[in-house]
């Protein structure tokens, strides 16, 4: 099963499923979402720092920094 995974997307069902979950942490943090830990459980990570990492490694920024950089004006609720 993962080698047609593989053959057929183009890539591992994990490196797939992080991407996926990466994503939309961005699409979150760009909306203005404060809080990280609810963050990073809602797309599938119940260790923040284990998310933290995952994301910078997948964009070369923190979350925090990614969300100051690129969050919608008027979206945070601070």
């Amino acid at each position: 099963m993962q080698r047609r995974f593989t053959t057929t997307l183009g890539e591992p069902p994990l490196q797939y499923l992080q991407r996926v979950r990466i994503e939309a942490a961005r699409k979150m943090l760009e909306r203005g979402t404060n809080n990280l830990a609810k963050l990073s459980e809602q797309v599938g990570y119940q260790d923040v720092s284990s998310f933290s990492r995952l994301f910078k490694r997948h964009t070369g920024l923190s979350p925090s920094h990614y969300r100051q950089r690129f969050a919608r004006t008027g979206a945070l609720t601070d």
